[in-house]
């Protein structure tokens, strides 16, 4: 989906995504949201890809864990929420809404999106048309409410979902299954939302990546995007909290 950077997929963990992302004019690579360490540099190893950057989104350690090695092994500038520096203490850069990160010639620029995380982060780079959310926008799903509101929430999926249409999603973890059968039950009369499902089980049944997803697939299928108003999207929060399906 990309134009110019080469984003490659890092499976760690249980269901957690590492994106490392490479310049090639520059030969720039950075990480976003390593979880850990170990397969991130063997990935970059194996693709002769120097890391020089890591990009983070929020606090938790699942985003963060291995920023410490990876600098290590690396000399890399971590850049990361200067709301949340206190919790992120290898952060070198500390950034806010509406601040630039470049890697080469190429700019993301800074969008908070706090709810999940008090000083929640995302990076959108417009001239790629891709943005990486952290665990704000899942596909047909979106992050717990763990430190901020449903209105806040609300304000991150109209703004993330005023994106071009075509701008790839890239979160951090392979939820889809589960937040489509949510959705189903949220939006049950939603056949994008059905076909869509179709689509997904099939792909996790031979063991395939559902994201990246787009702007404009969340529009027509995600439940939480599509809510009307604070009140509806606060209820669907908190019924998929409770969810078993």
């Amino acid at each position: 989906m990309s134009r110019t950077l080469d984003i490659v997929r890092i499976p760690v963990l249980i269901d957690n995504y590492v994106w490392l992302v490479h310049e090639p004019a520059s030969g720039e690579t950075t990480v976003i949201d390593p979880a850990v360490a170990d397969p991130v540099l063997a990935e970059a190893d194996r693709r002769g890809w120097r890391i020089s950057q890591i990009w983070n989104t929020h606090w938790h350690p699942d985003h963060t864990g291995g920023n410490a090695a990876i600098k290590a092994a690396t000399g890399c500038t971590i850049t990361g929420p200067g709301a949340e520096a206190a919790r992120i203490p290898t952060l070198d850069r500390m950034v806010g809404d509406g601040d630039i990160v470049r890697l080469g010639a190429v700019e993301a620029a800074v969008i908070a999106v706090p709810a999940h995380t008090a000083g929640h982060i995302a990076y959108h780079v417009a001239s790629e048309a891709v943005v990486f959310v952290g665990d704000t926008l899942f596909a047909m799903g979106c992050g717990r409410l763990f430190e901020g509101t449903a209105d806040q929430m609300f304000a991150n999926m109209r703004r993330l979902g005023a994106l071009p249409g075509e701008t790839a999603v890239y979160c951090a973890h392979e939820y889809t299954q589960s937040n489509g059968r949510y959705a189903l039950v949220a939006e049950p009369g939603n056949r994008a939302i059905a076909e869509r499902m179709a689509a997904v089980d099939a792909a996790r049944a031979q063991g395939e990546a559902t994201v990246p997803t787009t702007i404009a697939l969340e529009q027509a299928t995600n439940p939480f995007m599509r809510a009307p108003d604070v009140a509806t999207l606060a209820e669907r929060r908190a019924a998929k909290d409770a969810f078993r399906g």
